[in-house]
């Protein structure tokens, strides 16, 4: 296991192409919501229908979009919509089991009657009397808003329903449902809330069901989804978009800000900025032909803004001066409606998604200037509409939101080729140590050193390098110089230790229970008692002394000088090892025994050493 992981980090990639054009796409999530249902859920759907020999089931998704499949699991996205068949006739004056149910007769039995409204209903005496097919206490546990029904015309019993929450089928004329929206591309993701960071995950908008997160280590299974997690951001978002409408008169769409500096856009374009928390406004662009959908705002330099804006034009607009004035930048952008905006302000760069896609421009973000041409980087993506996009807090990579198909995520473009250094463990800032991992993100690398010392070159590929920082480096800070296609030096800050647990690009943290050797995640927790093994770097110096670049033993490898301690939930438990790892150059292997537990469920693990905390990570317990 130790194995197969510590591969997977050391790998960098590669490209065929250039990331400008194609970057390396990767999911993050699945396409489905737990809402506390019969199953995962979905998006809206409204219609459903099967092919007249019931080989084939057919969806429209609320958005339009048309969807068929032939196994009830895997959809495939249809240009027209192919003929259908099912319950559309609805009879003369039937007593209604509900205000405004829709009413839908058996195909092949009259006196069979389906009513659609908040649950599904069933007669079988013409409507004299009903039986709510979907409710268990009070609730529906297929959820709200019955859209539409289909009846398999090879068997009555089959039942396929659309509504609010997705697809549902069930085999025995409704006593039962599943949920058909494991794999639908019907997940409506309105906006990225935070990219995963200390242990969260990625957090989402979902248009009409609030804030999601899809929790580090859930694995892929057939019950995994996106699950419900408050955000403190957007109910403080919904609060000012109302606070500012009523204040301004207007209906604001969006808002932005950092300290006293706000920004607020509305539905004619209007765009108002205040330098006292809202206490006043100036309006700073006047009404234009399309509503203000997302602002940016560059949280270190609250002065420069971007807006994107969905009518028929300008689509991006800048200001480097608190709203004084905005400026064009759609140049030669896609004439669609634009849903996001975020900057990379230092590396002068923009980003925008579109109902045409994700699109990257550079710009100045100091002052005035045109924006360079726009290169579209959706290749590898599904033709959707892009939602919203946003870059994590090291610039390092980009993330989209795509309209039924859920979040993708990929280096950021405009890294390609610009060297910059990260730490290896959890990719941040993050100082290193004596002896840790550093990634290289933007190009290969043949060499690295610093001082006069050779830093250890790991693996190398197009888009990147692993180096290990010397035993004997010393801080605060050294200039590493790299040589690739041509010499750079950087600056790495250095101090004697630097913990950080590595995770992979979803939070998830390399956890194995010491006994099995397996990792531990939601699906494989650990339980009381256990002892829990934590791959790590950044933890310093080692005794007896250890050579840079040489694998640690396999029998009595190297103890951590330094002090390490582990929390759980913020209460310490016993570290039993702290070492090099046996085999392995720059991994560090920490082992803890667990106590009793009495709760079950996410809990917050860091390691300290000598007081320094590394990154958050979440395991998952059970008593």
């Amino acid at each position: 296991m130790l194995i197969a992981w510590s591969a997977a980090f050391a790998q960098v990639g590669s490209t065929s192409a250039p990331l400008a054009q194609r970057p390396e796409w990767r999911k993050v999530g699945n396409l489905a919501m737990q809402r506390m249902l019969a199953a995962p859920a979905s998006g809206p759907v409204a219609e459903v229908w099967f092919s007249p020999d019931a080989s084939s089931l057919y969806a429209r998704s609320a958005s339009g979009a048309i969807f068929g499949t032939v196994d009830f699991e895997n959809w495939t996205r249809l240009a027209q919509p192919p003929a259908g068949s099912g319950p559309t006739a609805a009879p003369d004056a039937v007593r209604l089991p509900e205000p405004g149910a829709a009413v839908r007769v058996h195909p092949s039995d009259a006196r069979t009657l389906f009513a659609l409204g908040e649950h599904l209903y069933r007669s079988d005496d013409g409507g004299r009397t009903w039986i709510n097919l979907t409710s268990f206490n009070h609730q529906s546990i297929v959820g709200p808003n019955q859209h539409d029904m289909a009846i398999s015309p090879a068997n009555p019993e089959q039942v396929v329903l659309a509504n609010d929450a997705g697809l549902w089928r069930s085999t025995d004329g409704g006593l039962s449902w599943t949920g058909l929206n494991q794999f639908l591309p019907n997940l409506p993701v309105e906006k990225l809330v935070a990219a995963p960071a200390n242990g969260r995950g990625m957090r989402i908008e979902v248009a009409g069901a609030g804030s999601f997160e899809w929790m580090p280590a859930t694995g892929a299974g057939p019950s995994s989804a996106w699950q419900p997690a408050s955000s403190t951001r957007l109910e403080l978002e919904t609060q000012l978009r109302r606070a500012y409408s009523t204040a301004l008169g207007a209906e604001v769409t969006a808002v932005a800000g950092s300290g006293e500096i706000a920004y607020a856009g509305a539905r004619d374009g209007r765009i108002w900025a205040s330098l006292d928390a809202g206490r006043t406004w100036n309006l700073s662009r006047p009404a234009a032909s399309g509503p203000v959908e997302r602002l940016f705002v560059d949280e270190q330099s609250p002065r420069v803004a971007l807006a994107a804006l969905s009518g028929k034009g300008p689509h991006v607009l800048r200001t480097t001066n608190t709203g004084g004035f905005w400026d064009d930048l759609t140049a030669n952008l896609a004439e669609a409606p634009t849903y996001g905006v975020t900057a990379d302000r230092t590396a002068g760069v923009v980003y925008a998604a579109t109902s045409s896609g994700v699109f990257f421009a550079r710009a100045d973000l100091e002052g005035a200037g045109p924006a360079s041409a726009w290169t579209p980087v959706s290749g590898g993506l599904p033709a959707a509409r892009a939602t919203d996009v946003m870059l994590d807090a090291a610039g390092n990579q980009l993330y989209v939101a795509l309209d039924g198909y859920g979040v993708y995520a990929a280096p950021a473009p405009h890294r390609a080729r610009t060297l910059r250094v990260v730490n290896a463990a959890d990719f941040t800032n993050r100082a290193a140590a004596p002896g840790s991992l550093v990634s290289v993100l933007g190009g290969p690398v043949r060499g690295a050193r610093a001082s006069g010392i050779e830093y250890p070159v790991l693996a190398s590929s197009e888009t990147g390098a692993q180096i290990q920082v010397p035993f004997e480096a010393s801080g605060p800070a050294v200039s590493l110089t790299l040589d690739g296609e041509a010499q750079v030096s950087l600056s790495l800050a250095v101090q004697p230790v630097s913990p950080a647990i590595f995770v992979d690009r979803e939070g998830a943290p390399l956890l194995l229970d010491a006994d099995s050797g397996l990792m531990l995640d939601a699906r494989n927790t650990a339980r009381s008692g256990a002892r829990i093994q934590i791959l790590a770097t950044g933890l310093g110096r080692v005794q007896p002394d250890w050579p840079t670049g040489r694998a640690a033993p396999l029998d009595n490898p190297p103890r951590v000088a330094a002090g390490v301690r582990a929390y759980v939930d913020g209460a310490a438990v016993n570290v039993t090892r702290a070492t090099l790892a046996p085999g392995y150059v720059g991994f560090y292997l920490i082992e803890l025994q667990l106590p009793t537990l009495v709760n079950a469920g996410p809990a917050e693990l860091y390691l300290a050493a000598d007081g320094q905390e590394s990154n958050r990570v979440t395991v998952y317990l059970e008593p």
